[in-house]
């Protein structure tokens, strides 16, 4: 099993026929995912060759899902556009959007996180500026390297690409059921909540790995509510021990005020709630390993 992506998802690209859509189509397709087609108005009715497959191009969201059945768009398309590609998928009720973007003003996220609420949170929306998520062996939605690691019993949700990667890799000879990068900006879509409330209903996941970073409250939030409903084993790294106060650090959410969104002040929310919080991935992934040994 797995959450939100599976071997049988439909899976639209936004901004296919730009570089960036272009080589990362061609490593989703590597990995196995069922990509139905891409999204460009300037191109509605060509077609692009993947290595032997053909991925046929559509003038909008709607039309793709009318065509194909598509059920996931994964948009690549650049921050002055983003919004606006949004808002599309909404107005199509395509279930899952997973919006690869980074740089998005924060404005244009929360216009279009407001939205989708309005519209009844048809839409699912992971990110802006995520790495995606992947359920391998199945199917990958994003960048996520689709080599570095395999199926297996353990959950991962993380604020920060580069450490799903890393977090995957250490825990590789286990696997995971699924992996979902939710990104770190100020105002994103599927949040830590989301993903542990998704991996606590999966019969597939035996243990969850949580991975936050400063900034914000999101983690404390987090921790609330694993203390109030999540009965697996959760494991968890807050990026940022020895970040200065007052200084954006990598993304724009992760930023220290005083005490405020402080990794130590996270680490010792998360353990109040029984999570074992370690200080380095490494540490985190050994701990995961003893639970799961145990």
């Amino acid at each position: 099993m797995a959450i939100f992506l599976t071997k049988d998802s439909k899976v639209i690209v936004q901004g296919m026929t730009g570089a960036t859509g272009m080589k990362h189509t061609k490593l989703m397709l590597a990995d196995g995912t069922n990509i139905v087609g891409g999204v460009n108005p300037r191109k509605a009715g060509t077609s692009v060759d993947f290595d032997g497959t053909e991925v046929p191009v559509f003038g909008s969201v709607k039309e793709a899902m009318e065509k194909t059945g598509a059920d996931v768009s994964v948009l690549f398309v650049p921050p002055a556009f983003a919004k606006a590609a949004v808002v599309e998928a909404i107005d199509a009720e395509i279930p899952l959007a997973v919006v690869i973007t980074e740089g998005i003003a924060v404005h244009d996220s929360a216009a279009f996180w407001a939205y989708a609420n309005a519209k009844g949170n048809k839409t699912r929306i992971i990110g802006p500026n995520c790495p995606g998520l992947i359920t391998p062996g199945q199917s990958n939605a994003g960048i996520i390297p689709g080599d570095i690691t395999k199926p297996g019993r353990i959950g991962l949700v993380s604020k920060s690409g580069t450490l799903t990667y890393q977090m995957m890799y250490e825990l590789r000879d286990i696997g995971f059921s699924s992996a979902v990068g939710i990104g770190g900006d100020p105002v994103i879509g599927t949040t830590h909540i989301d993903a542990l409330a998704a991996f606590e209903a999966d019969p597939d996941t035996d243990l969850i790995v949580m991975i936050g970073e400063i900034g914000g409250d999101a983690e404390e939030r987090a921790a609330d509510y694993i203390k109030a409903n999540v009965t697996k084993p959760v494991v968890g790294y807050v990026a940022g021990f020895t970040a200065p106060e007052g200084k954006t650090m990598g993304h724009a959410g992760a930023i220290v005020s005083g005490s405020s969104g402080t990794a130590q002040a996270k680490k010792e929310a998360l353990e109040a709630a029984g999570v074992k919080v370690g200080k380095t991935p490494t540490e985190t992934a050994k701990l995961a390993r003893a639970i799961l040994g145990s």
